[in-house]
């Protein structure tokens, strides 16, 4: 297949020790991943190098090699360790030059900022390897920079994710659309959001729903702490036929994902929970114990909160269950406080200390000690209470405090929704 004829692939090299050494999170490259991979431009690889030409001059090498765009982050301010510009120049042959346009918008951008003159280690971002089409930087002094090398684009952009932000979603994509016109096939999703199944249920309950022929389209199965996303991409067709795969393969999902799925853009339970209580006209309170105000904090989180929300009590000791909450002491010691009784009780209570016509009381054993063969690590009882009908469940969560207090309040969050759907 000619190049022409076959599908974009992109690599990405960042550049900088404060990467490899730790100090700094890699986001630029994950970003990239994705803003390349609307495009249709799928990164096939990723380098990772420190502030040496060598290095830089290695990867790069490699990237061309591997990708038909290589975009390389990092390396482009004007200290003595930003290698890049001149370390590619190098590596392609392309002396650099001195940008007259890119050096008076220097001298003006510092002039502004009270300086009397560019500080001279600053000359160095005015200088642009011969044939390089320049990116504006909106938002820095150091500009990106596009060569094109034997059909292959070279993107050098700054670290700085805001100023990368803003170079790769305004003149960089005009670069690409330049460069690979007709060959840019934009991907088209859809994400469904599913809680309460796990990502192996999930999994195989869809192979017998799903068929084998799914066209253009792919599953990918996106789980976290909070459930599982189901993303659908249609490739190298045009809008109207990704669609009509869409669908189609959606509703063929729909009779397993149904009773587990929420709608929500931002993919939080919550923004579906605070629809469903503003529509029906009602507010909520919580009481939690093993998750120590977390569903409060997620509820808050959330903008408007305070239409649907009351508030929330942190109910971590066994007094403040009995004596503000109300739930009968005797039997919270027969019971013991991680139990059905006590979850109920908690629901019950909050929803009528805060005057809120829905209340959730959670309680549970978070670890890592505190569990006993009777009663684990991990177990959970969650109650949600809507206008006095109050109804529990029991889960065990794992692996760790984090993952239990997480899937938790998302457990009950969850069942609040479920409460409020069937209502309707």
């Amino acid at each position: 297949m000619t190049a022409a004829g076959r599908p974009l692939r992109a690599t990405i090299v960042t550049v900088g020790d404060e990467l490899l050494i730790g100090e700094t999170v890699d986001s630029n490259a994950a970003w990239l991943g994705r803003e390349l991979s609307s495009l249709g431009i799928p990164v096939v690889e990723r380098f990772t190098v420190g502030d040496s030409d060598e290095d830089i001059q290695r990867a790069v090498r490699r990237a061309m090699e591997a990708g038909d765009l290589v975009l390389v982050t990092g390396g482009l301010g004007p200290t003595a360790d930003d290698r890049t510009r001149t370390a590619v120049a190098d590596l392609l042959e392309a002396p650099l030059r001195i940008d007259p346009d890119l050096l008076r918008d220097l001298e003006s951008r510092f002039r502004s900022r009270g300086f009397e003159r560019l500080p001279p280690l600053n000359r160095s971002q005015a200088e642009v390897p011969e044939g390089a089409t320049v990116l504006a930087n909106p938002r820095g002094t150091a500009p990106g920079l596009a060569l094109l090398i034997e059909g292959t684009l070279v993107a050098l952009l700054p670290g700085v994710p805001a100023e990368m932000k803003e170079i790769a979603r305004g003149d960089l994509r005009a670069v690409l659309a330049n460069t690979f016109g007709d060959r840019l096939r934009p991907l088209h999703h859809r994400l469904i959001h599913t809680t309460g199944i796990a990502e192996s249920e999930l999994a195989g309950r869809l192979d017998d729903v799903l068929p084998d022929d799914m066209g253009p389209v792919s599953l990918a199965f996106l789980p976290d702490l909070g459930g599982v996303d189901l993303r659908l991409t249609a490739r190298g067709v045009e809008e109207v036929e990704a669609r009509e795969w869409l669908d189609r393969l959606e509703a063929a999902m729909s009779s397993v994902v149904g009773p587990f799925r929420f709608e929500a853009e931002t993919g939080d339970l919550v923004e579906a929970v605070s629809r469903a209580l503003d529509v029906a006209g009602l507010a909520m309170a919580t009481a939690e114990s093993c998750t120590g105000g977390l569903l409060a904090k997620r509820m808050t989180d959330h903008p408007g909160s305070s239409r649907v929300f009351r508030g929330g009590v942190v109910a971590y000791a066994n007094r403040i269950k009995v004596d503000l909450l109300g739930v009968d002491e005797a039997e919270l010691e027969r019971e013991g406080a991680v139990s059905e009784l006590v979850a109920r009780q908690m629901a019950l209570g909050v929803g009528r200390v805060l005057d809120a016509p829905v209340g959730v009381g959670i309680t549970g054993i978070a670890g890592p000690s505190g569990g006993s063969a009777d009663k684990p690590v991990g177990l959970v009882w969650y109650a949600v209470s809507v206008r006095g009908r109050v109804e529990a469940r029991m889960a065990v969560f794992g692996p760790d405090r984090v993952g239990i207090r997480e899937r938790s309040a998302q457990a009950a969050l969850a069942e609040v929704l479920h409460r409020l759907e069937a209502e309707r």
